[in-house]
């Protein structure tokens, strides 16, 4: 049996992991000075301890308990069992899926260590929305990327929001931070990738045709409002933009990263 802990109190000390969700910058400074980070709703929950991320405590209602047994019994970390009108005090918000887990940061990887026998890599410069991070993740995951870089500036992929949006994708798709945002694209290509970013610069290729051909493929995105910097694009070895109607002129982020990865896995 799971090592279950009834909480009736929600000012409980033993809650502090699962206080103000909300609150952006707070949670932020929390977890990493304390090195933890959140998963919510069940799917998650089983996939990032079945990913080998050692749980400090699980926050359930009741009627998530059998779902999770498999992997509450033999992760040994407390389950803190309240009622869903506590959950939502603790928290600060209506935790509809009932399960939230704390789990252990691990150290970062270095760019070799992520790029070891990548083919497809995505590597992306100040992407500020943790929503954004979190598909952006997904897209990458589900269509065969191997790989995510950030720049140092990039929102947490392991912050709640972005972790819900990503389904859990952060969890198995290796990715780190990078140390040298200045000369990030030269060091890709002196690594034997071609790096494409995706702007609307003038000399702009359709994507279909930026990535033909391409072996190791290193597919650069920007940030929401004004994309990629200048020197990533000049830096880029190719510019690509995604065709469509003239009124248009650009997708959101995570929208132009599904198209763009759809399109570069089929080269």
């Amino acid at each position: 049996m799971p090592r279950l802990i009834p909480i009736d109190d929600p000012g409980d000390p033993r809650l502090a992991d699962y206080r103000d969700l909300r609150d952006v910058q707070l949670r932020q400074h929390f977890e990493v000075e304390h090195g933890v980070f959140l998963a919510e709703g069940a799917k998650v929950v089983r996939r990032a301890v079945t990913a080998g991320f050692e749980p400090r405590s699980f926050l359930m209602a009741p009627r998530w308990l059998d779902d999770l047994d498999d992997v509450l019994e033999p992760s040994g970390a407390p389950v803190y069992v309240l009622s869903e009108a506590l959950v939502e005090q603790v928290t600060g918000f209506h935790v509809h899926r009932g399960a939230l887990a704390s789990l252990v940061r691990r150290p970062l990887p270095s760019v070799d260590e992520v790029l070891d026998g990548a083919r497809s890599v995505l590597v992306v410069e100040d992407v500020v929305d943790h929503t954004n991070i979190g598909a952006i993740f997904r897209s990458g995951a589900a269509l065969g990327f191997d790989a995510v870089l950030l720049s140092p500036r990039c929102a947490d992929p392991l912050y709640r929001r972005s972790v819900k949006v990503g389904m859990g994708a952060v969890f198995t798709m290796p990715w780190t931070r990078l140390t040298d945002w200045y000369d990030a694209l030269p060091s890709l290509s002196a690594r034997g990738f071609t790096t494409v970013a995706l702007t609307l610069a003038p000399d702009a290729t359709p994507i279909e045709e930026a990535v033909a051909g391409v072996d190791r493929l290193a597919l650069v995105l920007g940030s929401e409002g004004p994309g990629i910097s200048d020197r990533w694009q000049q830096a880029a070895d190719r510019r690509a933009i995604i065709p469509m109607a003239p009124e248009i002129d650009s997708l959101n982020v995570a929208a132009a990263t599904a198209v763009a990865c759809y399109v570069s896995t089929r080269r």
